[in-house]
């Protein structure tokens, strides 16, 4: 399965069942799972760790050095989950120092082509980069998150869970759950409907997350004003939970 072009450290941890294909490069840090498929071309370097059945396309390179001025050659790792897809041309950095020292990819992911997914960035499961999304480093995506073609985001931004970035936006804040953003610079538009339907939101959930978005968004109320607004709803339920605790937890100030 692994192509005689294609140079693969003797210190790698291949599975059985992965593929390799020409002139591809593995280096002797790296752990491939099974099921595996490496395209030609592809360069996988670094301590990077690499669940099972994920798909790496051309061109892509995987867990090279930060492109971080304080980086000095620590090391540091780049882990992956499983089933991820990687398309033609992207480029994922393992970690440093100055944080955790670990990039993370989840499980179920959609990478575009031409994405670059910074040091540091913490991806969660089931997210998609449209072709050319960038993210800088110290990045959390949480689940579910989708970046529209040439979208991105500053470093140590927050994107919560089921948000939506629209194409070309850029945030430079961070992001709530469940909300759209679009435009150049990027402003709220709504909550993303279509994908919490998709998911599995029932009516009063849905109903519940566009009350906490007019809140937020469509009154003349203060942040905290809004957040306490959104408390005293009758019950809070735990999707605006998850909602409170991003607000709560925010470090850059959230897209208003």
């Amino acid at each position: 399965m692994i192509h005689e072009t294609a140079i693969v450290s003797e210190n790698a941890d291949i599975a059985e069942g992965v593929s390799i294909g020409p002139y591809s490069i593995i280096g002797p840090d790296v752990s491939i799972g099974s099921e595996t498929i490496i395209e030609s071309h592809v360069v996988i370097t670094g301590r990077t760790t690499i669940g099972k059945q994920n798909h790496f396309y051309p061109f892509s390179t995987i867990g090279e050095s930060p492109q971080d001025m304080k980086y000095k050659g620590e090391d540091t790792e780049l882990e992956i989950g499983d089933r991820n897809t990687i398309r033609e041309s992207c480029t994922i950095n393992k970690g440093t120092v100055q944080d955790t020292s670990v990039t993370r990819l989840g499980n179920d992911n959609w990478i575009m082509a031409y994405v670059h997914i910074a040091h540091d960035c913490q991806i969660g499961n089931n997210t998609v980069f449209a072709n050319n999304t960038t993210l800088g480093g110290h990045i959390e995506v949480g689940d579910y998150a989708i970046f529209g073609g040439f979208s991105g985001a500053h470093q140590f931004c927050k994107i919560g869970s089921h948000s939506f970035l629209g194409i070309y936006a850029g945030v430079a804040k961070d992001l709530p759950p469940y909300v759209i953003v679009t435009g150049q610079p990027a402003v709220p538009r709504g909550i993303n409907i279509e994908g919490l339907k998709r998911r599995g939101f029932t009516t009063e959930q849905i109903r519940n997350i566009k009350n906490a978005y007019k809140l937020l968004y469509n009154s003349d109320l203060r942040l905290e004003e809004a957040q306490e607004k959104i408390s005293a709803l009758d019950e809070v339920s735990n999707e605006l939970q998850v909602m409170l605790e991003f607000i709560q937890a925010s470090t850059r100030g959230i897209i208003r």
